[in-house]
């Protein structure tokens, strides 16, 4: 029979193995965390998801410091339970991420599309009306001008056609955004300029 000094070493004992063992690094939350934010990043997340995914690996950047503090400090005082804590949630925004990439792609996917369609008509809107803009020597320049922006507005619109056909689905909707609000912009200036003919002759 163990003597009542023995006892109370062998649960300090207990007590001592039981503390070390909590106090081990969480391994596998960390490394579960990264796996995730790395499948996160896989689906364009940190493009489609920026926010959700920011915040997992603000996160887990904030968990790795933990670590590493408690690290540095004597083993019988450590605790990873905040550690933990933020690991876990990381782990969370890293999922939440993920799923909000899928849907949120598949979104910008049927934008940009639209907005192909929609910037398309507006380029052919503005050359038809360009055909009908006043012409003469004091409308020469302004013209050549309208021609030239009209050019470069036709090359973004390819641009986002080609961006969509690679699935860079945001780069695609930017663009045709960008190409339909300039061919607007030149059709607005045309009428006008056809208005302001149109008062002189009066």
């Amino acid at each position: 029979m163990l003597s009542k000094k023995s006892l109370v070493m062998s649960l300090a004992l207990c007590a001592l193995v039981a503390v070390i063992g909590c106090a081990k690094v969480p391994q596998e939350a960390v490394d579960a965390a990264k796996a995730a934010l790395e499948a996160a990043k896989g689906l364009e997340a940190d493009r489609y998801a920026a926010d959700l995914f920011n915040a997992a690996q603000d996160t887990l950047e904030q968990a790795m410091a933990e670590i590493e503090t408690q690290n540095g400090k004597f083993a019988l005082t450590r605790s990873y339970a905040a550690a933990q804590g933020l690991l876990a949630a990381a782990l969370n925004a890293a999922n939440a991420a993920k799923d909000a990439a899928v849907v949120n792609k598949e979104k910008v996917k049927g934008e940009a599309q639209q907005l192909l369609t929609d910037a398309q008509a507006a380029v052919n809107a503005s050359k038809e009306l360009m055909k009908r803009a006043p012409r003469g020597k004091d409308t020469r320049a302004a013209l050549e001008a309208m021609q030239n922006d009209m050019t470069a507005i036709e090359n973004t619109l390819a641009e986002a056609a080609t961006a969509m056909a690679n699935g860079d689905f945001l780069a695609a909707r930017d663009k045709a955004g960008a190409a339909m609000a300039n061919a607007n912009s030149i059709a607005e200036e045309v009428k006008a300029a056809m208005q302001k003919k149109k008062s002189l002759s009066r």
